[in-house]
């Protein structure tokens, strides 16, 4: 029998969370049995000849790793098979409501989900006459090759393209999407990052009224990400040690960062006002706050302990758009950015700025100050260091304390008329 589905079923493992060292040989494992595997139809017999000939020959825990191998590709395969029944006659609107399913069971973020539907929605529209089960890879060639010779995207908006119908192809269609080389590319911008002096961002901060003035100076002061300050709660605050934890920030990962000293008294106070918010929905016994993939499910009073609380909440209740539930969420970051806009306005700053541009300055003001460039890819979240290096070009202060030689000629050498 062919092991054809190789790639598919090493994509299978690593969404399955194997560690990637151990992901080759489980592969491995079921190479080797899929080629004495005459036909499906003998699959428990022949697995009992080989899981009999492996304990001859390998040690035990060799023995339980090809056995749980052999059935991770037979529910792989199971899958397949559902995906493939499922393909015959799907229609675009079915496509997105089991794309939707599948985003949620992943645990993805809701901004994620709007996103990949955006993006789905949109392919579907140009490929208005044709089913989702005839789509091939020459329609995604098609719809990227649109996107940057036509509508000029940004190189950042067609990979969200390509990876929102990388998902749909794979998850919902049951196909892979195959050789893109001869796509053009979205040509990348050089754009360096607005970065703001720090007396623009004092200007800024004055000309904000609570909670968004703290928003905004934890934005600076702990270099955190928009949806990152709107979505904190009581329990990633620590006052007395002055740390800030971020939890399923961007790529799903948890960090420490810092927390000013400036923010700790407004902090403090936002806090009681949160908690102020919190009692008053517990009087009147309303639904806890949402919970990040499925705590909620896990942990059933967890949503409504003080700990999970946001930090900001909104000032009304809102539906929840994937549960339905009325709750209280966090303030909404339109609030936000009109405030800073509002500001940066008032304050006089002639700079393109935007919110991410405080998490810009962070970086550059602590590679401004001396901090190593490791330590503020730990504080950011970077995953590569290679993102974070962007801000020492960003710098406009001496690199490295560097004194030029020309410092060191007779005094007056420079001046006008000398000579």
């Amino acid at each position: 029998m062919d092991f054809s589905d190789r790639e598919g079923f090493t994509e299978y493992l690593k969404e399955q969370k194997f560690e990637p060292k151990v992901v080759p040989w489980m592969v491995t494992w079921v190479a080797e049995f899929v080629k004495q595997l005459h036909s499906i139809k003998e699959w428990d017999r022949q697995f009992q000849q080989y899981y009999t000939q492996l304990k001859d020959r390998v040690e035990p825990w060799r023995v339980s790793q090809a056995a749980k191998s052999v059935q991770l590709y037979h529910t792989f395969r199971s899958r397949g098979s559902t995906v493939e029944a499922e393909r015959e006659h799907l229609s675009w609107e079915t496509a997105k409501d089991r794309a939707r399913r599948e985003i949620r069971r992943q645990g993805k973020s809701f901004q994620t989900e709007k996103t990949y539907l955006y993006w789905i929605e949109r392919f579907s529209r140009r490929l208005a006459r044709t089913l989702p089960e005839d789509c091939t890879s020459q329609h995604v060639k098609d719809f990227l090759t649109w996107l940057a010779n036509e509508r000029h995207v940004a190189t950042a908006t067609q990979n969200q393209a390509f990876n929102a119908l990388l998902f749909l192809y794979r998850y919902v269609l049951g196909t892979a999407i195959r050789d893109l080389s001869a796509v053009p590319r979205a040509r990348p911008g050089k754009r360096l990052p607005v970065v703001l002096e720090a007396e623009e961002i004092s200007a800024i901060l004055s000309k904000m009224r609570m909670p968004y003035r703290l928003m905004a100076a934890l934005m600076y002061g702990s270099g955190i990400r928009l949806n990152e300050c709107l979505a904190l709660r009581h329990k990633d605050i620590d006052l007395a040690n002055r740390v800030l934890t971020v939890r399923q920030g961007k790529g799903n990962k948890d960090r420490y960062t810092v927390l000013s000293s400036e923010c700790a008294p407004l902090l403090k106070q936002q806090l009681d006002a949160s908690r102020t918010v919190f009692a008053r929905d517990r009087r009147a016994n309303r639904p806890g706050v949402a919970l990040p993939d499925a705590l909620e499910a896990k942990y059933p009073s967890a949503s409504s302990e003080l700990g999970w609380f946001w930090v900001f909440p909104a000032p009304r209740e809102s539906v929840d758009p994937r549960s339905g539930v009325a709750r209280r969420h966090h303030v909404y970051s339109s609030s936000l950015q009109k405030v800073f806009k509002a500001a940066c306005r008032e304050g006089g700053i002639t700079a393109d700025a935007h919110l991410h541009s405080l998490r810009h300055s962070f970086a550059t003001h602590l590679i401004e100050a001396g901090y190593d460039i490791r330590t503020v890819q730990e504080l950011l979240g970077h995953h590569d260091v290679s993102t974070t290096m962007i801000y020492t070009h960003v710098s406009r202060r001496n690199k490295l304390g560097v004194v030029s030689p020309a410092d060191s000629l007779r005094s007056g050498v420079y001046s006008a008329g000398s000579g």
